[in-house]
């Protein structure tokens, strides 16, 4: 299915051109840059999600199980914290770790509505199957949605808790989250709202790399996706496996760099935008970065960005964080 097919069943904020327009304007754009670059959402087709959902497992891969192990700690103290009548998840993905949340704000006693938000209408669609059998009570809304653009469009009424799991807020640059972070605390105005924000830790290099780049090489697979979905959206003709994966650790910007690396010259054509991109030898594209964080970091922005925090809770290794904020 194209990344593109629309379904009935979903609440779409997109309109039927517009993830092809933002594609086109990202290719366009990152593709005549030097260094290239493309933004990591473009990974995530039915595949790219599939693929991403097998990194979670690995064994290198600690952010998933760090966070979940968070959650089943403190989620109770998070539901209490900053109660909510709508959890309104962003980058949903297949909501894996959200029953956790979604338990303890429901005994808390307040919830009523769940809101993921997506741009991958089967992600949505199978996490919302799975909530409603786990959840037949609450009223549950699938929407699909660019949140970096369109914050505003999603539900504004009654307390709501905005979620950004997964530490999806390390891909943007500081500038870039430093809007984001603004746009949330916009959104949520003065019903009493909170945001809760996983991020990442700084920690060893090598546990950083090591999990952006696993031994089975599925990462690299699915970093490699972003090529396939230019040639089918495109009409592209990338030879995707010509592409070595990397994961580089970025020491003084403290994030990492997934990229790709030319492993011979190639001229990529991309008909249905009438472009002709060179590749030399050993050139790199950068599909994604992931910022790593500092507790004293996220509270900074956080609070420059018109939030006032409520707790900050970790794994007992202390490899992610949850930072829950009220907006102010």
């Amino acid at each position: 299915m194209s990344l593109f097919a629309a379904r009935p069943d979903i609440i779409h904020h997109l309109s039927p051109d517009h993830l092809g327009r933002s594609l086109r304007a990202d290719v366009r754009a990152g593709l005549s840059a030097s260094p290239k670059t493309l933004p990591p959402k473009w990974f995530y087709d039915k595949l790219g999600s599939e693929l991403f959902e097998r990194i979670t497992g690995l064994p290198e891969y600690y952010p998933t199980r760090a966070e979940r192990e968070v959650l089943e700690l403190h989620a109770a103290e998070i539901a209490t914290a900053c109660p909510a009548e709508t959890l309104i998840e962003l980058g949903s993905g297949s909501s894996r770790k959200t029953p956790l949340l979604l338990n303890a704000l429901r005994n808390e006693g307040s919830l009523r509505r769940y809101v993921g938000v997506d741009i991958s209408d089967s992600a949505l669609l199978d996490a919302q199957n799975e909530l409603a059998r786990a959840f037949p009570d609450l009223e549950l809304q699938a929407v699909t949605a660019d949140f970096e653009t369109q914050l505003h469009l999603l539900p504004r009424a009654g307390r709501r808790m905005v979620a950004l799991l997964g530490s999806t807020i390390g891909n943007f640059e500081p500038s870039t989250r430093a809007s984001f972070l603004s746009d949330v605390r916009d959104l949520l105005g003065k019903d009493g709202g909170s945001l809760l924000l996983g991020t990442d830790l700084v920690k060893s290099p090598h546990v950083l790399v090591s999990a952006y780049a696993d031994t089975e090489g599925i990462t690299a697979d699915f970093n490699r996706n972003v090529l396939r979905v230019l040639n089918t959206e495109l009409g592209a003709n990338f030879d995707v496996m010509a592409f070595e994966h990397m994961a580089v650790w970025m020491p003084r910007e403290e994030w990492i760099e997934m990229r790709l690396r030319a492993s011979r010259p190639m001229m990529v054509h991309l008909p249905e935008m009438d472009m002709t991109i060179q590749f030399h030898e050993g050139e790199e594209l950068r599909t994604e970065i992931s910022a790593k964080f500092r507790l004293d970091g996220v509270v900074e922005e956080m609070e420059t960005a018109g939030f006032s925090v409520a707790g900050q809770w970790t794994d007992p290794q202390n490899r992610f964080a949850l930072t829950l904020a009220a907006a102010i």
